[in-house]
């Protein structure tokens, strides 16, 4: 089980971040001060922090700081308000591996997670949905033990619900977390690729439409 420390002191935050991590069945720990947060990163096992830059007593750059002096390399997402590209910047360079500006949707901060994970060795690459298996290493999904035939695009779309079970994902978020940001072809691309996991994965009552907005999997 991946586990994650948030360290953020707007309490607020802090139950809004752990409310998303449960979504992505995420272990975590909270803090709330920077001076905690080192402690709890050097005593604890960690698979990923996220770190508010403006703590009291320590600011996330110099937790960071201190945390890669102890050779901690547990792999840091920072979470702040400071959208000053120099901020973005400063955070980079002392080795976070991604900085997101607040306020971030839910659902990018999972993705932005599973690509941190994924790139440090550490994303899960066997998830289960009822009766669906998949296999990311290998590619491969299975219907009751059965092997499905899917295309790359439906095979992503796939693992992409099944990491964000109970969210409502926009044709947007699909299009820019699977094809990319610079995908230029029409949301309808989108529509098929999801009518087709969704006959092809039996996943009928369960990858749900929402009108003018996009589709949930519901966790059953």
């Amino acid at each position: 089980m991946i586990r994650i420390l948030i360290v953020e002191d707007d309490e607020n935050i802090s139950k809004m971040l752990a409310a998303t991590l449960s979504i992505g069945d995420y272990e975590y720990d909270r803090c709330a001060d920077g001076e905690e947060a080192v402690q709890t990163i050097i005593n604890g096992t960690y698979d990923l922090i996220l770190l508010d830059v403006m703590l009291p007593g320590m600011d996330g750059f110099a937790v960071l700081e201190h945390i890669r002096g102890e050779s901690c390399e547990t792999p840091v997402i920072f979470l702040t308000a400071l959208g000053a590209v120099a901020d973005k910047v400063k955070g980079l360079r002392g080795g976070a591996e991604d900085y997101i500006v607040k306020p971030f949707e839910p659902v990018e901060l999972l993705a932005r997670i599973e690509v941190v994970l994924r790139r440090a060795g550490k994303s899960e690459m066997h998830l289960r949905y009822g009766d669906i298996q998949v296999d990311i290493e290998k590619h491969t999904a299975l219907k009751n033990g059965i092997p499905v035939a899917l295309t790359p695009k439906e095979f992503d779309v796939l693992v992409f619900f099944m990491r964000n079970p109970d969210v409502a994902i926009t044709r947007e978020q699909l299009l820019s977390n699977i094809w990319g940001f610079d995908f230029t072809g029409e949301s309808r691309s989108v529509d098929i690729h999801v009518q087709q996991v969704r006959r092809k994965m039996g996943l009928q009552g369960k990858l749900i439409t929402i009108p003018k907005l996009g589709y949930r999997l519901e966790r059953r």
